[in-house]
């Protein structure tokens, strides 16, 4: 390790540079979501018929709604990954978990062939996936690739 081991909350970023979020999975996402939603909203209007055959009560209908919500917000938590990089390090947010690191343990920023996302290279054959730029995002991951590089480069012997 170059420098003191800070723990990552604790990583100031300082001014933020660069933002990237993923395209095409949050559009997918979102409207996964609504369908998610509506299909089991709408589930909980046909069950409330009397000639179904089944015995449904209201708190069946409020579940399938809940259900509906709860399918929903897990398929939203897609739209969660970004990548923030100033002059005091990176932030990787993923679906749940958020990663700071410096720039002095930045080692390089690839994307290697074949992979679905980038990756900041780390110390001892380590690297931390970078969801928010993705292959299927064509263009865009490879300018949010390009701009984070500029700023490894600029920032990492700074540090």
């Amino acid at each position: 390790m170059t420098g003191p081991v800070v723990p990552p909350e604790a990583l100031d970023l300082g001014e933020v540079e660069l933002e990237v979020r993923p395209v095409r999975i949050r559009w997918v996402a979102w409207v996964l979501a609504i369908f998610l939603f509506a299909f089991f909203g709408f589930g909980a209007l046909l069950v409330f018929v009397e000639a179904s055959g089944f015995n449904f009560r209201p708190a069946d209908q409020i579940a399938m709604v809940v259900l509906g919500a709860i399918l929903a917000g897990c398929a939203l938590l897609f739209t969660r990954p970004r990548l923030r990089a100033g002059p005091g390090g990176v932030e990787v947010r993923a679906t749940i978990l958020t990663r700071r690191v410096a720039w002095s343990e930045v080692l390089g920023v690839s994307f290697p062939d074949g992979a679905q996302f980038a990756r900041l290279e780390l110390p001892d054959d380590e690297y931390l996936t970078i969801s928010a730029l993705q292959a299927v995002d064509r263009g865009h991951a490879a300018r949010g690739v390009t701009a984070l590089r500029r700023l490894h480069a600029q920032y990492h012997h700074a540090g």
